[in-house]
């Protein structure tokens, strides 16, 4: 009996301290959302919606000459002390710093075309953020959100982050296939590391700042970087559309975790000398943003094209909650007691949007075998968005999108030079937007894509929706 009873006392200690670790009710989650140009917060111990942080109008109520809001939320960081959210819209130009506690905005700084991301340097003191658009970073002071310099970078910095003593940041580039290493007291670079791609949007540091990693998005990699030699330790292959990456302590072991758009999983690898896949987790669609709960025991990833966020337990790896959010969120980090006594609701609206409907494409008899693409359809009140995104087709062609039974195309692209494509069609496409999957998913051809200025035909097309 006094056995069994020292086995229940353990017991129940272990469940004391297991929910002492999860996330508490003051902690918060937060999503750039593109396209509703919002910044949706998350109570990660309820897993619910507290509300969104309006910054401005949805899509595509941003192009009046008159209008004054922020356009492509997109970029995230944050402050040392947790109490200021820095949020980067690269449509119009802008850095907003926003007070945690209060959810309400504290200053804005414009700067140069197409910043992408921005931190606090580990002090505290400056604010850098990356103008992807030009060649340069730009230091703000976060107390009068003026700019106070520039760092000259390789063309299209894509994310800076710093080490822990504020002595080095590194840079990693969006159109350059190098790796920034920047003196923090003097603004200079002061090594530049070759990587394998022209395209990183992210990095991040592991948990003893050993090593930064990098994801490359356009070839499905992640770079591993010692940043005591500043030399490269290895690339793994990732997987197509590499996003974003976290990492979490699990077993006295650090895993990380990455999110792979293209086939709508969490990989997690280890951290060795040779990194090893040791879990594959199935998402919604489109993985982009990715950040760990400070206790490791959740990592919470943003769905670009789901228009929320999905929450996975880290000891089994599985997710365990779905919370809508805002449209195509990008950037997602996690905050530590942060909200505010009144709950955290304060200068917070509701959920401005709707859910969207996501379509695969499948390769057709017209086109490449391994050509691919995916389509998601918005809501926007009296009008809907197709966003159509286009893979592994012919280089330098234009390409014709139609709904199955019209004449006349939705949408015309023309893919890049690696053969992809990515644009939006607005217009009444009610039936399509509907939120009945189910009877979508068994409609024959319902989306058919045409090279050139063909007419809609199945038998001819080179991608088709999935069925």
């Amino acid at each position: 009996m006094k056995k069994s009873s020292l086995a229940l006392g353990a017991v129940a200690a272990l469940f004391a301290h297991a929910a002492s670790a999860l996330p508490a009710g003051d902690d918060r989650v937060y999503t750039a959302d593109q396209n509703s140009n919002t910044v949706s917060v998350i109570n990660p111990a309820t897993n619910t919606l507290v509300g969104q942080i309006r910054l401005g109008n949805p899509r595509p109520d941003v192009l009046s000459p008159l209008y004054k809001g922020q356009i492509n939320v997109h970029g995230m960081g944050f402050s040392p002390d947790h109490k200021t959210l820095l949020v980067v819209s690269n449509g119009s130009n802008s850095v907003t710093f926003i007070d945690t506690a209060t959810n309400k905005v504290k200053g804005t700084t414009y700067v140069g075309r197409s910043p992408h991301e921005g931190f606090f340097s580990a002090d505290g003191k400056e604010v850098w953020v990356v103008v992807r658009g030009e060649d340069y970073i730009s230091v703000i002071d976060p107390v009068s959100f003026k700019e106070t310099g520039r760092i000259q970078t390789g063309v299209g910095p894509g994310m800076v982050q710093f080490m822990p003593d504020n002595k080095l940041a590194f840079a990693v580039s969006s159109f350059t296939p190098q790796v920034d290493v920047i003196d923090v007291q003097s603004h200079k670079v002061i090594r530049k590391i070759d990587v394998v791609s022209p395209f990183s949007p992210f990095l991040q540091f592991t948990p003893d700042y050993k090593e930064v990693w990098m994801t490359h998005k356009d070839v499905g990699k992640v770079t591993r970087i010692d940043t005591r030699t500043q030399q490269v330790v290895g690339v793994i292959d990732t997987g197509f559309i590499t996003n974003h990456l976290s990492f979490a302590k699990i077993g006295g072991k650090v895993l990380a975790y990455v999110t792979i758009g293209g086939e709508n999983v969490v990989k997690v690898y280890t951290t060795d000398k040779d990194a090893k896949l040791i879990a594959t987790i199935a998402t919604g669609a489109l993985p982009h943003g990715i950040w760990t709960s400070d206790d490791s025991s959740r990592v919470y990833v943003g769905l670009e094209n789901g228009d929320g966020v999905e929450v996975i337990d880290t000891a089994s790896n599985k997710v365990i909650a779905h919370i809508g959010g805002g449209q195509a969120p990008q950037a997602l980090v996690y905050l530590s007691h942060v909200a505010g006594a009144d709950g955290g609701a304060a200068n917070l609206v509701a959920r401005v949007n709707s859910d969207p409907l996501n379509i695969r494409l499948q390769a057709a008899a017209g086109g490449p075998a391994d050509a691919r693409g995916f389509v998601v359809s918005r809501n926007l009140g009296v009008v809907d968005a197709l966003e159509v995104s286009l893979f592994k087709l012919k280089p330098q062609t234009a390409y014709s999108v139609y709904l199955d039974g019209q004449a006349a195309p939705v949408a015309r692209f023309v893919t890049d030079a690696k053969g992809m494509s990515n644009g939006t069609a607005i217009g009444p496409l009610r039936e399509l937007a509907a939120p009945d999957a189910a009877s979508m998913a068994t409609a024959a051809a319902r989306i058919v894509v045409m090279e050139g200025n063909a007419a809609a035909d199945v038998s001819k097309a080179v991608l088709v929706q999935a069925k």
